[in-house]
């Protein structure tokens, strides 16, 4: 009798993970199965399959072709940062808009809005839905020289730009810098060589990429955050039950303070001579530099591309103003 009880049990247990629906996720991570960020969606799939969705995950250290794989149908879904998922939602893309979250504690304040279930609409576009948006680390300039610590020390200089990032490029181009097309996977190489002056890339690429031997004895990092980069996971939005999505965003959600932790490990772990400390005032003139840029590109005007979801930057313009009220944008005649 005993054992019949356990066998009924036993089929009890593992009756919802049968039944749990597959969904195949390209996770896309510079360093593949071993990286950090992989290994975090891990951890997102596994507390997914208490919610009757069991993900098959294929990693990619090339985020093109994960993302390609995903346009062929070959994936139900993808993670990769939101510098290549903007196309499939352009307000969560919007994010990574330049100098537009000087703080992590800004970003917290977006992703616990944007987490709750009254923003669920937003997270659907085009055919597809954002089912989770996990911190990936802001976006630092890596130069070969320290000298190059203001916008005017750019001009001139060559500064690998991810070829398919538009924002980027307009940037480069405002600062007189000049535009050598890049992907994910060549940017280091070419900053190390020394093919480029300045290279774009959160803390971890330090270590991870080698920067460390681009910058020398000569360079560093600018410490100032450039923009606040997200692994984002996309679906079809029929993959998952609206309720499905709206439990995946909340799995994602909490994972922050994980996500968190290792980015500020992995800036720990630059060594403290290698940052370029840059003065508050001049802070100050790349914030209002910053921002005109993103009015432009949120317009389209001065031939800037138009890339910018303007809901997305009036939001993050009122956690900017939240949080730093005295900033002279906040009574900016044409504020976000």
């Amino acid at each position: 009798m005993f054992r019949k009880s356990l066998t009924a049990l036993t089929l009890a247990a593992v009756a919802p993970l049968a039944s749990a629906q597959s969904v195949k996720l390209c996770v896309f991570d510079v360093i593949g199965a071993n990286g950090d960020f992989y290994n975090m969606v891990k951890d997102y799939a596994l507390e997914m399959k208490g919610h009757g969705v069991d993900f098959d995950l294929k990693p990619y250290t090339d985020e093109g072709v994960a993302v390609g794989d995903f346009n062929a149908g070959q994936c139900d879904a993808v993670a990769a940062t939101d510098l290549r998922t903007r196309p499939f939602n352009r307000f969560t893309g919007t994010i990574s808009a330049v100098g537009a979250l000087p703080t992590y504690d800004d970003l917290k304040t977006l992703l616990a809005t944007l987490a709750q279930p009254k923003a669920a609409p937003l997270m659907k576009q085009n055919g597809y839905e954002v089912l989770g948006i996990i911190p990936a680390g802001a976006g630092y300039l890596f130069v070969n020289d320290r000298s190059i610590d203001t916008a005017g020390e750019l001009a001139g200089k060559r500064m690998a730009t991810l070829d398919y990032q538009k924002d980027a490029i307009h940037m480069v181009n405002f600062v007189k810098a000049t535009v050598v097309p890049s992907d994910i996977t060549n940017f280091a190489g070419k900053f190390n060589n020394g093919s480029v002056d300045t290279a774009y890339a959160p803390a971890f690429a330090y270590e991870a990429l080698e920067l460390y031997k681009g910058i020398g004895d000569k360079g560093g990092v600018v410490d100032y955050p450039l923009a606040q980069l997200t692994l984002q996971i996309i679906a079809r939005d029929d993959v998952l039950s609206d309720e499905q999505a709206q439990q995946s965003r909340d799995v994602a959600w909490a994972m922050f303070p994980q996500a968190m932790d290792l980015i500020h490990g992995q800036e720990k772990a630059i060594p403290e001579d290698k940052w370029i400390r840059i003065p508050e005032k001049d802070i100050r003139g790349y914030q209002e530099m910053f921002r005109q840029n993103r009015l432009e590109m949120r317009d389209g005007v001065n031939g800037a591309p138009d890339v910018y979801d303007p809901k997305m930057l009036g939001l993050m313009s009122k956690i900017r103003c939240a949080s730093n009220p005295a900033a002279s944008e906040c009574t900016a005649a044409n504020r976000e």
